[in-house]
Formats: C-alpha cells, sequence, structure tokens
C-alpha cells in the first residue's frame, strides 16, 4: 500500500511562488497516475491537476491553468507541484492523490490513495 506525505506549503502573499512536493513509500510510484486535490474551509475539495504515470499527459483545473504545473520524478517517488503568481482564493489544503489506474483524473473517487495535506495560505 502507498503511503504520500505531501510538504512544502506555508503563507506567501498574492503574486508569489510556492512548490509543493509529495513522497511516496511503501511501492513504485510509477505505477500509478497522481493528482492534486484542495479543500479550502467549508467548500469541497477540488481537483487541481493530475499526471500521467509517464508523465506525459497533464491535466488542470482551469482555475489554475497557465500558473500551476504538475511534474513528476518517478525516480525519486515524488511528484510536484508548482504555484505561481498565487492568489488569494488560492488558500486550502492541498493534497496528493495516487489512482493505480487510468491516466490521470479529475475525479477524487478514481484514487485510492491519499495523503494528510498540506496547508497553502495566500494574503492579500
Amino acid at each position: 500500500q502507498v503511503q504520500l506525505v505531501e510538504s512544502g506549503g506555508g503563507w506567501v502573499q498574492a503574486g508569489g511562488s510556492l512548490r509543493l512536493s509529495c513522497v511516496a513509500s511503501g511501492g513504485l510510484l510509477r505505477r500509478y497516475a497522481m493528482g492534486w486535490f484542495r479543500q479550502a474551509p467549508s467548500l469541497e475539495r477540488e481537483f487541481v491537476a493530475a499526471i500521467s504515470w509517464s508523465g506525459g499527459a497533464t491535466y488542470y483545473a482551469d482555475s489554475v491553468k497557465g500558473r500551476f504545473t504538475i511534474s513528476r520524478d518517478n525516480a525519486k517517488n515524488m511528484v510536484y507541484l508548482q504555484m505561481n503568481s498565487l492568489k488569494p482564493e488560492d488558500t486550502a489544503v492541498y493534497y496528493c492523490a495516487a489512482a493505480d489506474y487510468g491516466s490521470g483524473s479529475a475525479v477524487a473517487s478514481r484514487y485510492n490513495y491519499w495523503g494528510q495535506g498540506t496547508q497553502v495560505t495566500v494574503s492579500s
């Protein structure tokens, strides 16, 4: 069973950047499509970005397209989310997720494993 741990969250002013990391243990990350989701207080968890097992295909929510970049390093069992031009509405807990089938999805129920999340706070 894969365990996922996120890191890299924190506080940043609007317009700033953060890079989130997700490390996998207990399994080979290259076997999984990976996604990033986020959840703000009182809101439902929403899709942010996804990447296929090879890294050849990526998908983004419209709200982050052009600002966020998902990438992976299967040799290091790592997935990243580079977040630029951050806005206050990006404030949320960010979760890393792994799916053992498919090429990446915006649907949370298609992911089998989840991390505990890392808080991102963007001030105006």
